[in-house]
């Protein structure tokens, strides 16, 4: 039996093979994970639908498979040497079938290449006078543009008449409502290699898969949506006491207390009062989607590179449940073990790069999103508050969208209502995790 790439997701029709786990030969059971199928920055397991011995496998690692496609190929054992037999029985067949016969006799005719017009019609004078035509079939054939030399006669000695301007017409228009042979596609640039070693040693490595599929998703977003980002700060010195103040308590329950769930309430405290920002352009209707939920994804810093997994009805669970939902959620897309479901309906999304480092920045929208908050390192900065000079802890905030769909007026608006959530934060919020 043929062993193909399951339905993986809804709107997943293609994988990458990360790892081939059997080989030729080996004996498996069925429900055995018998390769790694990647897709959308997820590796899942792929086990074998039954028992049996791999024949064949159809594949290799880091190739691209579509769904329904063959992976490899199962038999019982025994099989196997029994479709040698027949293989072998069916060639022994053949070779004594072409010896009875002999060389089969090339046809002596040759088709006659299809589609080829007959030779256009020319009036050939030998007196040097145009083709016979009455004055007003001339008028007629002046007015139109057509040349009478192109036109055949159906009168005595050639002479043209109306009929034959008007068949001449209608088999012009056959002529160009027939279909021509489909137009050559420019040849397709080759990516050239420089010798870089010319200059000095160097190491080479291959791109990973999971970086492949990163670049070629920012691609897409880059190049089709038109980015624009809008920038400001927002104070967080009195949350990020607060934080400090309570942040013990939470590791006492297993959840880490951090930045980020704030940034998640914030911003769906920003989105349910300008809703463009959760939504998509379907942009094969035409129609923008308003989505009802606020699924918000995380940008996570891996190994294999950027992935963001989603955190689900962020507007429906407590800061501290959001704490220790994400907290495994972060270590699991570290470790590689989220699944691609959790990849997946994210309406929102913010990268949050102040535990790295670095102030403003552009991040790229995840499509179809329309909007992505970024987020760098706070840090002390002189303020006037109430007339005078302090020191406050200021966040650096970037948010990028699709001009599209957004207004720069709206996404200032925006930002000015996530900062202002932000600092409204209360210590009785945080104090929900003693429940």
């Amino acid at each position: 039996m043929d062993v193909r790439v399951p339905r993986l997701a809804e709107g997943v029709e293609s994988a990458t093979v990360a790892n081939i786990l059997v080989a030729p030969g080996d004996r498996i059971e069925k429900d055995q994970v018998i390769l790694e199928l990647e897709t959308e920055k997820a590796v899942g397991p792929i086990p074998s639908p039954a028992s049996g011995e791999v024949t064949k496998i159809h594949v290799k690692q880091g190739d691209e498979v579509a769904v329904g496609q063959v992976l490899m190929t199962l038999a019982e054992q025994g099989a196997v040497e029994k479709a040698a037999q027949d293989e072998k029985s069916k060639r022994r067949a053949v070779q004594r079938k072409t010896a009875q016969q002999g060389a089969p006799q090339q046809s002596e005719k040759l088709a006659a290449p299809e589609g080829l017009q007959p030779e256009p019609y020319r009036y050939e004078s030998r007196s040097g006078f145009p083709p016979p035509a009455s004055p007003s079939v001339r008028k007629i054939a002046r007015e139109l543009g057509i040349d009478l030399t192109r036109v055949k006669g159906s009168e005595a000695e050639g002479r043209i008449t109306l009929g034959d301007i008007k068949a001449h017409i209608e088999q012009l228009q056959q002529i160009a409502s027939a279909p021509g042979p489909a137009p050559e596609k420019a040849p397709k640039a080759t990516p050239t290699s420089a010798d870089f070693s010319r200059w000095g040693s160097i190491q080479k490595k291959r791109i990973s898969t999971t970086r492949r599929t990163i670049g070629q998703r920012m691609y897409d977003s880059w190049s089709t949506i038109p980015h624009i980002t809008q920038m400001d700060e927002a104070d967080i010195t009195e949350l990020m006491e607060l934080i400090k103040k309570h942040g013990p308590s939470y590791e006492k329950k297993g959840a880490r207390l951090t930045f980020t769930p704030f940034a998640l309430k914030a911003a769906v405290t920003a989105l349910k009062k300008y809703p463009i920002f959760n939504s998509s352009l379907d942009e094969a209707t035409e129609e923008i989607v308003y989505k009802q939920y606020y699924h918000l994804g995380v940008a996570v810093d891996t190994e294999a590179g950027l992935i963001v997994p989603v955190l689900r009805d962020v507007d429906k669970k407590s800061l501290s449940d959001l704490s220790a939902e994400l907290n495994k959620l972060v270590e699991r897309t570290r470790q590689r073990k989220v699944s691609l479901e959790e990849l997946q309906g994210g309406t929102f999304t913010i990268s949050n790069q102040g535990g790295i480092g670095g102030s403003h920045f552009t991040p790229i929208i995840n499509k179809p999103e329309v909007a992505v908050l970024g987020l760098g390192r706070a840090a002390l900065k002189p303020v006037v508050k109430n007339g005078k000079i302090e020191a406050r802890l200021m966040l650096p905030l970037a948010l990028s969208y699709d001009h599209r769909v957004i207004d720069g007026a709206d996404a200032a608006r925006f930002v000015r209502e996530l900062t202002q959530a932000l600092v409204s934060f209360k210590e009785a919020d945080l104090k929900l995790i003693q429940r």
